[in-house]
């Protein structure tokens, strides 16, 4: 069956991992969810991830997920610019998650990022998904 939302897919998995406080959860690789994770863990929302790559060529990538005090340190991951409706969001425009406490990952010209990192970078673009 085709997927039309890996990212998607990627965020659905690990919700539902940390609803079961799984220590880990795996996923397809792709160079999107590679740059997502990267961006999740310098912000501190996983502990790490790691690429395994099968024998018939397939990769798959482990994630880490990250508990404080047995509470999931991501209480709430959503998608926002989906297949469907794209979202994209000039410099002026970045949208803040729960008043700063949060984070929206974005992808930019100059790669994917966070909204703090795009502002100190002054670009805009697709508002991938936000993290509180």
């Amino acid at each position: 069956m085709a997927m039309n939302d890996p990212l998607g897919d990627m965020l659905t998995r690990i919700r539902n991992a940390q609803m079961r406080r799984r220590p880990k959860v795996t996923s397809p690789a792709s160079n999107l969810r590679t740059r997502v994770l990267d961006v999740l863990t310098e912000e501190g929302y996983i502990r790490g991830y790691t690429r395994v790559d099968h024998k018939n060529g397939m990769s798959e990538l482990e994630i880490e997920l990250k508990y404080l005090n047995g509470q999931p340190a991501i209480k709430e991951i959503s998608r926002v610019s989906k297949p469907g409706r794209r979202v994209y969001s000039p410099l002026r425009d970045l949208p803040t998650v729960a008043n700063g406490l949060g984070l929206s990952i974005l992808s930019t010209p100059k790669g994917v990022m966070s909204d703090t990192r795009a502002r100190e970078e002054q670009v805009g673009g697709e508002v991938l998904c936000s993290v509180f």
